[in-house]
């Protein structure tokens, strides 16, 4: 085969393969994110409308909070939707993020067995947390530094309590979908966020025993990751993920999550609301 032949082949299969790789890795983003916007099922309808919308591919890491945000320090994650507050507005502060911007919200509750034997159905949080220690009633934590184990672990300190060394406190270091099915399993208590409980209940065992108090305020943010930390972090893909999940389409679809099979919606939209006028 001539030498020019050859060259041109040459040519022609770098067009074909690495050219689209390049572009393809342009056209892709890294979305850290919760188990429970997972395990709900809400990403399952949200990002297909998102790729169609916009041609991006979105590969999904399902973690918990304190892990989507770690990734985020790395540059290991263009965009993160993370439900944290506190820790947000560090990671924020660090630098490592930019254009926080709040997206949705629901509440965490507080699960158990349905013959409830440490009492606490209808009681407030930090006094149903001191009931289940006084009983020693089986207590199952993520245990993963998510937002949910962050949140449980404010509970924990608001009724005065430390129950880490204690028999009946167990840590799964499990997502949300899986460390309700072990409390299932083991009929103990737990907290949840209601998106997960609601998708999950008809294969649990466990029912909602305490709710509505303000502070299992559970709130979503959108953070896109610094560019300027991280040069390679898909800057523009992020923005339009982060742009998507606050527009009027994806406000429409978190209203009406869930109503069809559950009565009401999983999450609340919050876009361009602000902390305070939550949950009323």
């Amino acid at each position: 085969m001539p030498k020019k032949t050859i060259k041109y082949l040459g040519v022609i299969i770098c067009l074909i393969f690495i050219f689209p790789s390049l572009c393809g890795a342009q056209k892709s983003i890294i979305l850290a994110t919760t188990t429970s916007t997972q395990d709900s099922g809400l990403l399952d309808v949200l990002i297909p409308i998102f790729e169609k919308k916009t041609g991006y591919f979105v590969k999904t890491i399902a973690v918990g909070s304190g892990q989507a945000m770690a990734l985020g320090q790395k540059g290991e994650a263009d965009v993160l939707l993370v439900h944290s507050p506190a820790d947000e507005e560090k990671f924020v502060a660090a630098g490592y993020g930019v254009n926080r911007r709040i997206v949705m919200h629901n509440d965490f509750i507080i699960l158990g067995p349905a013959e409830d034997p440490a009492k606490i159905k209808g009681a407030m949080p930090a006094e149903a947390l001191k009931k289940i220690a006084s009983a020693g009633s089986l207590f199952l934590s993520r245990g993963d530094n998510s937002g949910t184990h962050f949140k449980e672990k404010a509970l924990w300190k608001a009724s005065g309590l430390n129950p880490e060394k204690e028999k009946w406190y167990q840590q799964t270091g499990l997502g949300m979908g899986q460390t309700l099915s072990v409390a299932s399993e083991k009929k103990g208590y737990t907290l949840a966020d209601r998106g997960t409980y609601l998708a999950l209940k008809k294969n649990l065992h466990l029912v909602n025993l305490v709710e509505g108090d303000a502070i299992l305020l559970n709130i979503y943010h959108v953070i896109e990751v610094n560019p300027a930390k991280w040069p390679k972090v898909n800057a523009a893909g992020a923005k339009a993920f982060a742009d998507f999940m606050i527009s009027k389409k994806a406000r429409e679809i978190i209203k009406g999550f869930g109503v069809d099979k559950f009565g009401s919606p999983l999450f609340f939209p919050a876009a361009g609301k602000k902390e305070k006028e939550l949950g009323k």
